[in-house]
């Protein structure tokens, strides 16, 4: 064959598009036992048909390869068309997807790869506490699933629907307390009323991050739950998401001191939040764009029905999300929030999707949301201050680069209330009081 006529057939059978477009991908071994091929298979999600005897799999102590590929059997090749022919559809689909579920997983980067090889050393040392097959070989995978956390998966919000399980019906309001308390009429003892109404709260625990010392017991409001004051650790931003001992509950309810919400509300927004225990759920939502004209991630806050975070100034989430923000994002992440003393809603977004792979969850807001946090002292400077805005896009960026990609997801579904707004008596609707905020 000349040169043209080669030219010709590579550019009529592209090798690229020929493997996104395949169903089964043989993998004969190469000039080794193993063969680049098998990972360039996973990625394109054609279910890889291995043929080399004797090769032991990348991750085989951890992963399960019946799951996502077929096992061939060199010595009889001839076989393999009416193998791969036997496999019902639906099968079919489940081997590709639990492709790209080990791909992104475990091999999409070397940061990956290497991770995944010491995370399965400390499961061989520390193997009392190690990670289970089914944490290893179903979403969200074993990187996110921290064995230090619990070796229960019952425990891990990602894992009830599978369980058949529920999170427990209560929640820990979580206040981040920053300006001293100076006055009796001021949001956040509102706030706590209001919250500490709420059938569904266990406890609330306000953290301390302000300079001025700890207010003296009387001038909390007195409350039908446990009021809990922590003094702030270093004062810093990054503290608000500790996984702190005294959080009991699966759910947590996060609060700016200034946030404005009903009792009314919190209720809603628990409610939903038990359908979805995987994501966060909440009030202010904001989104993200990609800025063609400066090839970098935007931030936005315009009013839109479009979103992809919700910002943890009036949010519920699992409390693993502060044992993971803990314990899984580098130092240098963190560091930059508490040094900007911002950002920290933004990247505890992008945690959330990128285990995930789902957007967060918005719902019913009253008009009023918008203007009355504006109105706030102590929030009202941060958010019209224009450097506050150009950090958050900074801190876009940044974190994007971390992970590698851009985790958030958008979204335009709100959930409200059955029967909101329509036109029948209010005495029908359950939650009432949201239609008249």
């Amino acid at each position: 064959m000349g040169l043209e006529s080669f030219s010709v057939y590579i550019d009529r059978y592209d090798y690229k598009e020929m493997l996104h477009n395949s169903t089964f991908c043989l993998v004969p071994r190469g000039r080794r036992l193993g063969s680049f091929r098998f990972l360039e298979a996973l990625q394109a999600a054609c279910v890889p048909v291995m043929l080399s005897n004797g090769w032991e799999l990348p991750f085989s102590e951890i992963i399960d390869w019946n799951t996502a590929a077929v096992i061939g059997d060199e010595r009889l090749l001839l076989q393999i068309p009416t193998t791969v022919r036997s496999i019902h559809q639906d099968k079919i689909l489940s081997l590709r997807q639990q492709t790209q579920f080990l791909w992104e997983a475990y091999f999409s980067s070397v940061e990956k790869i290497v991770l995944t090889t010491l995370e399965i050393i400390q499961d061989r040392v520390l193997a009392h506490g190690s990670r289970s097959s089914l944490m290893w070989n179903s979403h969200p995978g074993g990187l996110f699933a921290l064995p230090q956390y619990s070796g229960y998966l019952g425990d891990f919000p990602f894992y009830y629907a599978t369980l058949g399980i529920k999170p427990y019906p209560k929640f820990t309001a979580v206040i981040h307390a920053v300006s001293p308390l100076v006055s009796q009429s001021q949001p956040i003892l509102k706030l706590l009323v209001a919250v500490a109404k709420s059938q569904y709260c266990a406890q609330i625990i306000v953290l301390w991050n302000c300079d001025k010392p700890l207010p003296a017991k009387h001038r909390w409001p007195a409350t039908s739950v446990p009021v809990i004051v922590i003094e702030g650790e270093n004062k810093v931003m990054s503290s608000r998401f500790l996984p702190y001992e005294t959080i009991v509950t699966d759910a947590v309810l996060s609060l700016d001191e200034d946030t404005v919400l009903s009792t009314t509300e919190v209720d809603f927004a628990f409610t939903v939040w038990q359908s979805f225990p995987e994501r966060i759920v909440g009030y202010p939502a904001r989104s993200h764009f990609w800025d063609s004209n400066k090839e970098r991630w935007g931030y936005t806050s315009k009013w839109t029905n479009d979103y992809s975070m919700v910002l943890t100034g009036a949010a519920i989430y699992h409390r693993y999300y502060h044992h993971l923000y803990t314990n899984f994002l580098p130092t240098s992440l963190k560091g930059m929030v508490d040094q900007l003393a911002n950002c920290e809603d933004i990247l505890m977004n992008f945690l959330v999707s990128a285990v995930t792979k789902l957007p967060p969850i918005k719902v019913t807001q009253k008009k009023q949301y918008k203007e009355t946090m504006m109105g706030q002292s102590s929030r009202a400077s941060r958010w019209a201050d224009p450097d506050h805005f150009a950090q958050r896009q900074t801190c876009m960026n940044k974190f994007a680069s971390w992970f590698g990609a851009m985790p958030l997801v958008h979204s335009q579904m709100r959930l409200d209330p059955v029967l909101f707004k329509d036109q029948v008596s209010i005495l029908r609707k359950k939650y009432r009081d949201i239609e008249r905020l």
